[in-house]
């Protein structure tokens, strides 16, 4: 899957779901590049370059790991409030 940013395609996407700027974001994307969980590549669009970023093998990894941390997570923060934990 290609995420492409340096447009308003990438941080659009993610602003409608979490409060998060520019500023922030991209550093975390380079963060994730540098350690390899991201590739990026540059192409020309409409006379300027646009970045392409691209999900590796270990950053599907991770991300499966994340879900499932955050589902743990979830639960036991329902739990503690009270809600019923998702099966």
């Amino acid at each position: 899957r290609q995420m492409c940013t340096r447009d308003s395609t990438l941080t659009a996407r993610v602003k409608e779901i979490v409060d998060i700027s520019e500023s922030t974001l991209y550093p975390v994307l380079r963060r994730l590049q540098k350690e390899n969980y991201l590739t990026t590549y540059d192409q020309p669009y409409q006379g300027r370059n646009r970045r392409y970023y691209q999900i590796t093998d270990s950053g599907k990894e991770k991300l499966v790991f994340y879900k499932n941390e955050w589902e743990i997570y979830k639960n036991n923060i329902n739990s503690l409030l009270g809600g019923k934990i998702d099966e």
